[in-house]
């Protein structure tokens, strides 16, 4: 249970080359549902909260969108610079959630991807819609990977709860919750979109993408016995030197009242 008291800031700081290399990045499918939607065009001034190493970041920017990304971990701060170096309309800066550091009414887009769940939510609500443009709009992005579609989930599931260290509490308390996310907007209307995302993974990538959980322990005997039987997991379930994990993409997005 100390891991749950862990500062949610400090969870991925050694774990931020394993992130950008192994996590699953974002489809286009994003940038293009949100231009439906909410009427994204490539002026509109974007600022991806939790940034992170920038995967999400960088479709907006691919869109033409010049992004802010705010990041209070150094580590995955430095990693995001580096990842998104060759984009001249982005800038990291150092803060939070709760504090952006950004100009009031400065931004078009507030986006969160794999991160508002670490969120203080009163606080991020508060700010959110303090860096908003009127009309502007939050969207909130989740990879919510499938635990039981095929014997391979299951058992990369069982396996995950089995050398973990928080796993159970991490995804009880965190999991995007459909109320609490409504709750969130309100009184504004929330709308989901779903879409539907696969990650073929090498044995290599499936290390890597294990150990870029932050529930996963990095050291010790538990690690140590982990990565012994990881080999078996992988070639038990492999299907020409692949594993899939299959993934919703699951994209919240509503206005928010000051």
């Amino acid at each position: 249970m100390a891991n749950l008291t862990r500062d949610p800031m400090a969870r991925f700081s050694d774990r931020a080359e394993d992130y950008v290399k192994y996590r699953p990045h974002y489809s286009h499918d994003v940038v293009h549902a949100l231009t439906a939607a909410c009427g994204l065009k490539p002026e509109h001034r974007i600022a991806d909260i939790g940034c992170g190493t920038g995967m999400l970041a960088e479709i907006f920017l691919q869109n033409g969108n010049p992004v802010s990304g705010v990041e209070p971990n150094q580590a995955m701060r430095q990693a995001g610079e580096e990842y998104l170096s060759g984009y001249p309309n982005f800038r990291m800066v150092e803060g939070s959630a709760e504090s952006t550091t950004l100009p009031a009414a400065s931004v078009d887009f507030v986006v969160a991807g794999q991160a508002f769940h670490w969120f203080r939510q009163a606080e991020a609500r508060t700010e959110f819609a303090r860096i908003l443009k009127p009309g502007g709009w939050a969207v909130l992005v989740w990879h919510h990977r499938d635990t039981q579609a095929t014997p391979f989930l299951r058992a990369y599931e069982d396996f995950v709860g089995r050398y973990s260290t928080d796993y159970e509490q991490v995804s009880q308390k965190y999991v995007a919750n459909y109320d609490k996310l409504q709750h969130f907007f309100a009184p504004n209307a929330m709308t989901l979109i779903q879409q539907h995302n696969q990650q073929r993974l090498d044995f290599e990538g499936l290390r890597g993408r294990l150990l870029s959980s932050s529930y996963i322990p990095t050291s010790g005997d538990k690690h140590d016995a982990m990565l012994a039987a990881l080999p078996e997991l992988f070639s038990s379930h492999a299907t020409n030197g692949q594993v899939t994990l299959e993934y919703d993409t699951n994209i919240y997005y509503g206005h928010l009242d000051r």
